[in-house]
């Protein structure tokens, strides 16, 4: 049988317990167990234990994450901006699905509250992930409309009906909670492009106003940049927004047949 080991310093050690819950009426303590790294000093990752009263404390986990950094451990890493689930920066995996942490509420979650970074990627540092290769493939599907047609005076116009055509489509926020949570995407993430930037490049053949369709497919036309999805759905299911990557893939797919018939 074949006997496989991790490096030593790949080991998840046990971290520091920062605080424990004080006596005081009308407090409801909750654990939160947090994934540290830091690059800077010849540590293994390990997993931290804060305690915070959620009555004291926004709703969401990322309010917690927030209370933490401001009031228990400065030194956390993490990534947030809007707080409204528009920006995706704050997309880690909590309690096992990865999501947005700003819309994500604490009392949803049954005991402890474990957060990681969101997986396969890169750490660096804490919550923080490396996104260099996740954003060099939404720009390899050039997202941006391409035209040889005279620029109008004013805008590109378009029908109501082909206005629909890009709805679960358009939504997307890059946050990378589908691509990180795909199969495909974690043993051929050099290769495969990957669920958003396919949701993306079917957004851009589907734009009606769009007149690069064949080039866009033709970019598409590889064992690797696409054809790598199984139809697992992870990306459908942890989309926050709802949309669908692995339908938009498959309609990719279809097209890339329809036009060799």
């Amino acid at each position: 049988m074949v006997q496989l080991s991790l490096p030593k310093n790949s080991t998840v050690r046990k971290g520091k317990v920062w605080n424990k819950p004080e006596s005081k009426a009308g407090a409801q303590w909750r654990k939160f167990e947090i994934y540290r790294w830091n690059p800077e000093t010849p540590d293994n990752p390990s997993i931290d234990t804060f305690h915070i009263d959620v009555n004291d404390c926004g709703p969401m986990v990322l309010d917690a994450i927030i209370k933490i950094k401001n009031e228990i451990d400065p030194a956390l890493a993490f990534r947030r901006s809007c707080r409204e689930g528009i920006c995706g920066s704050c997309a880690m995996n909590i309690n096992g699905a990865n999501t947005l942490a700003c819309t994500q509420a604490i009392k949803e979650i049954g005991g402890t509250i474990r957060i990681y970074p969101l997986p396969h990627m890169d750490a660096v540092k804490d919550l923080v992930t490396d996104l260099t290769n996740f954003y060099a493939q939404h720009r390899f599907v050039e997202p941006w409309l391409q035209t040889e047609t005279p620029a109008p005076g004013k805008e590109w116009r378009q029908s109501r009906d082909d206005r629909a055509q890009l709805d679960g489509l358009y939504e997307c926020i890059l946050c990378a909670c589908c691509s990180t949570s795909c199969p495909s995407y974690w043993w051929n993430s050099d290769r495969y492009l990957g669920p958003a930037a396919l949701l993306q490049a079917t957004r851009w053949v589907k734009d009606s106003r769009d007149e690069a369709t064949g080039e866009r497919l033709d970019a598409l036309e590889d064992p690797f940049r696409l054809y790598r999805c199984h139809t697992i759905l992870n990306c459908a299911q942890v989309c926050p927004k709802g949309l669908n990557p692995a339908k938009a893939i498959a309609e990719l797919k279809k097209m890339l047949v329809e036009r060799q018939l």
